[in-house]
């Protein structure tokens, strides 16, 4: 079952999670917060599904350059473990899934289908962007911010502008393009020698200040969106101990020199963790 596991990205637990922290954001940020058990179940089946579809499309665009790159070459369709219509197949299904639950959101479904049929479009064409657009990662950040949108219309009904949905939706765009750009450092070799795109090849010296730049903003948006919805006072002290955990997890980045793999995986880790710590905080500001 290994190449199926590693299809899905499974045997990397990180980039799952780190989509459904924004998800998670988004509900215990709403108006109504808590949400029920149910719909976060829900959510948690929809996000897992739909992230594990993103990267079967990503390994089906890039299967002839995943396998001309250090990271990814051994990735199942790149080595030959399966075949593009074994991982269509896959993909079909977990896209099936997804429709499944929003289906199953009852009131909220006409909206919820709604902006799913709006995310499928980018999450589908993002694996293509590195071969066209000079900052791809804006674009999974783009995809991102549905994780936040979807939630927020499942627990609402309505999306209609508020600070907290705000807030949330741009901490999340700030939040992702910043961890993918440090992500994307470590492809900076085999990209340009392929001529793909990066938003950390086209920053170049700039991207470790960018990064910064888009963590401070990731902490400013949700402290306005937590300070908006009013949440309880035993968030600020995770609030400020993830600020500086945004600010010293780039401290070991440089921008002039390429750094091993090890650094740029570790970075990444680090996010979930902070993400989570946020979401812990915002999870326990309405119990007390």
């Amino acid at each position: 079952m290994s190449p199926w596991v590693a299809l899905l990205r499974w045997n990397k637990p990180t980039g799952r999670l780190i989509l459904l922290v924004p998800a998670g954001w988004s509900l215990w940020l709403a108006p109504d917060a808590p949400p029920p058990a149910a719909l976060v179940i829900q959510i948690l089946i929809g996000g897992l599904a739909v992230s594990g579809a993103g990267c079967i499309a990503n390994d089906l665009w890039d299967q002839t350059i995943d396998s001309q790159v250090e990271r990814t070459r051994e990735r199942p369709l790149a080595s030959g473990a399966l075949n593009r219509n074994q991982a269509a197949g896959v993909m079909v299904l977990l896209l099936v899934v997804a429709l499944g639950v929003v289906l199953s959101l009852s009131s909220q479904m006409r909206l919820c289908l709604l902006l799913a049929g709006l995310a499928l479009p980018p999450i589908l064409i993002y694996p293509s962007a590195k071969r066209w657009f000079p900052f791809p990662q804006a674009l999974l950040a783009v995809c991102w911010g549905f994780a936040v949108l979807i939630p927020w219309a499942a627990f609402t009904g309505s999306i209609t502008p508020s600070t907290p949905l705000i807030g949330c939706w741009l901490s999340t765009l700030c939040w992702t393009f910043s961890f993918d750009t440090v992500y994307a450092m470590a492809d900076r070799p085999d990209d340009a020698r392929l001529g793909l795109r990066s938003s950390a090849l086209t920053l170049g010296r700039n991207a470790v200040r960018t990064v910064r730049t888009g963590y401070g903003l990731t902490a400013a948006s949700l402290a306005v969106a937590a300070a908006a919805a009013e949440v309880g006072p035993i968030f600020w002290p995770f609030w400020v101990i993830a600020t500086i955990g945004f600010w010293r997890s780039t401290e070991t980045l440089r921008a002039s020199e390429q750094q091993p793999a090890s650094v740029y995986a570790r970075h990444f880790g680090r996010q979930v963790q902070i993400g989570t710590l946020l979401l812990i905080g915002l999870v326990l500001s309405h119990l007390g």
